[in-house]
């Protein structure tokens, strides 16, 4: 069996003369959380509905799971689960009834049918709430019931569009760690769209970053942020004012100088002493209280990619 579940070359598909995949070629190890991160209208989820076999390519060629995406699109479908847009879930019948409908869909037996779904609602906390109907049960707990939806016939692997979007923080979070805990469990490989950095970081072994369509890097997110040869900096303390930043700007180094929430976050491209830029700012009439030197986040690296595409271009 390869070890590779997703291989994509120089997958294109064009919308008249919008191209919204340009040219995209990565590969996605078996058993990994494959992060494609992109804000909206990348091209993120033309490309699962192409791995799918939902959209024809316009050019290039992709396997999933060893099917061709062109010719087997059938199998890939049946050997994979996907929540999109839609959460595919009947608001007037209850949770448990609705994975008992998927389980039938995909033959499994009533015994594997009712061990399974009383596996996931009960990993999921929604084994109590089995009986009710999806139109009376919170948005996150829909979204749940929909991943349960997508794991019933327990797939190999798994595609998720933007699965905590419109949720609340709490809901967000919770259904992240239920992610993490049944990717844990199972071994499944997902591929997940977001455009929420920090959720990507959270779950993601590997991140590929698109932008119009075009892969502008991929890889472990510490490889990304190696990449952009920075770090950030937070200052705090009082006296601050724009001619500080406007001196921080100045220097060598220096990405960006803004204020956030009082304080000062400098981004650094390159080697600079921390206590250069303490002074500068003490000199400037700042009083510091605290100096704080973090690694570059997923978000400094997907801005730092952005510029750099910019100046090629």
């Amino acid at each position: 069996m390869s070890e590779i579940a997703i291989r994509i070359e120089a997958l294109s598909r064009d919308f008249g003369t919008i191209r919204a995949v340009d040219s995209l070629t990565l590969e996605v190890p078996r058993g990994t959380v494959f992060g494609f991160l992109g804000p909206n209208g990348a091209g993120k989820t033309t490309t699962i509905r192409m791995l799918l076999g939902l959209l024809a390519p316009t050019a290039g060629n992709a396997t999933v799971l060893g099917f061709d995406v062109r010719t087997q699109a059938g199998a890939i479908r049946e050997r994979s689960g996907a929540l999109l847009e839609h959460n595919g879930l009947y608001e007037r019948l209850n949770a448990e009834d609705n994975l008992d409908f998927y389980g039938r869909i995909y033959r499994m037996s009533g015994a594997d049918r009712q061990a399974r779904i009383r596996e996931l609602l009960t990993h999921l906390s929604l084994w109590d709430r089995r009986h009710e109907l999806v139109r009376d049960l919170s948005k996150g707990m829909r979204q749940k019931l929909a991943v349960a939806r997508a794991l019933i016939h327990q797939p190999p692997l798994i595609f998720l569009d933007e699965p905590t979007a419109g949720l609340d923080p709490v809901a967000a979070a919770s259904l992240r760690d239920d992610l993490a805990s049944l990717v844990q469990k199972e071994g499944v490989t997902v591929f997940l769209n977001t455009h929420n950095l920090p959720e990507a970081e959270k779950l993601c072994a590997q991140v590929g970053v698109i932008r119009d369509g075009k892969l502008l890097a991929v890889g472990h997110p510490d490889t990304l942020r190696a990449r952009t040869e920075g770090n950030r900096v937070t200052i705090s303390g009082s006296g601050f004012d724009d001619n500080i930043l406007t001196l921080l700007h100045a220097r060598p180094g220096v990405d960006r100088a803004q204020f956030v929430n009082g304080h000062i976050e400098i981004g650094l491209t390159g080697e600079v002493e921390v206590s250069s830029l303490v002074s500068l700012i003490v000199g400037a009439g700042g009083q510091i209280e605290e100096v704080r030197k973090d690694k570059a986040s997923l978000e400094d690296v997907f801005l730092a990619l952005v510029r750099e595409e910019q100046e090629v271009e």
